[in-house]
């Protein structure tokens, strides 16, 4: 990060308390910025709370359908710098509830575009979009200038947000940036639905890790701190090198599938379970993976680690965690 860029700078995060709003909330403290986070539901878990940084924060007890709660909160904290991360996160909850998807992922995110525009003291807002965005396309990797076509909820919810903010910048010139990330994995991931955490949790309570799909899905995967650094990064650019309105893929670039993550984490972790394949999953697409060229040209960033070197790390942190 730069030196004392966000030294005394008023920040405004949604999803504070989840995977990734913990870590750059961690990031921003350790650079003495002010932290003003949206908080609709505590966790008790969060790295925010376990870590004790939320001592650290001004907290604003609200929901993203309320217009109102946030304009007031950007406007009394002076807000500076908006990253909107809150969101339905997962492929499963968005099928089961998709009006829930479609409420929090879509009106929440025109909800805060709003009340930036409305606010004149908004210099950058960074939104959270996903690979998912993408939807099903014939040639991979997803490059940026892909058209965005979701199909199922999920997917759908975030296409629709990743538009809104384009809209918002073509028609009223806001300072947004989109990003488009791949599956995010690290200390801290409390959603034991998702593949790496739920595997380490199984192989720790001595239980066959369940693989849904059939397996052979590719994904890639970015380790926490990378993604975290990756959004700041970003921020830390979009006035110098004028990238507003722009959208970029942060990846790691290393593809595996399903089958091969789970048996690598056996690996890793000295474990001869065999994983249970239920082939069940349903409203997801085959292969996602991003190009995260755009990234590497214009801001200098790629991330830092390999997926063994994240895994080990991530495992160390659960074994700690889990036998708390």
């Amino acid at each position: 990060m730069k030196n004392n860029f966000w030294k005394n700078r008023n920040v405004f995060i949604t999803g504070c308390t989840g995977f990734l709003g913990s870590c750059i909330t961690q990031h921003l403290l350790d650079s003495q910025a002010n932290v003003t986070g949206l908080i609709k539901d505590w966790v008790p878990k969060s790295k925010l709370l376990i870590d004790n940084n939320i001592t650290e924060i001004n907290i604003v007890s609200g929901d993203l359908s309320d217009l109102e709660i946030i304009e007031k909160a950007l406007d009394r904290h002076e807000i500076d710098t908006v990253i909107h991360l809150a969101a339905v996160t997962t492929v499963g909850l968005a099928n089961r509830h998709p009006y829930l998807a479609f409420e929090t992922n879509v009106k929440g995110t025109w909800n805060i575009l709003e009340a930036c525009r409305k606010y004149s003291g908004i210099k950058r807002i960074i939104v959270a979009s996903s690979d998912k965005a993408y939807g099903q396309q014939k040639v991979l990797p997803y490059f940026e200038n892909m058209p965005l076509q979701g199909r199922h909820p999920y997917d759908v919810s975030k296409s629709c947000a990743d538009l809104i903010c384009q809209s918002y910048f073509h028609s009223y010139k806001l300072p947004v940036c989109i990003t488009r990330c791949g599956n995010f994995y690290g200390p801290g991931d409390l959603n034991y639905n998702r593949i790496i955490p739920g595997t380490i949790q199984s192989i720790l309570k001595h239980e066959a890790p369940i693989i849904r799909s059939d397996g052979l899905f590719v994904r890639d995967y970015l380790y926490i701190e990378d993604a975290a650094e990756a959004y700041l990064k970003l921020s830390e650019n979009m006035e110098s090198k004028f990238l507003y309105g722009q959208a970029f893929n942060f990846s790691s670039e290393i593809r595996i599938s399903v089958k091969n993550l789970v048996n690598k984490i056996l690996k890793l972790m000295n474990s001869n379970l065999k994983p249970r394949i239920l082939n069940q999953a349903s409203n997801e697409i085959k292969n996602q993976y991003l190009s995260s060229e755009k990234a590497h040209k214009l801001l200098n960033w790629k991330s830092k680690h390999t997926l063994d070197e994240g895994l080990k790390k991530t495992i160390d942190w659960y074994k700690i965690f889990l036998n708390k």
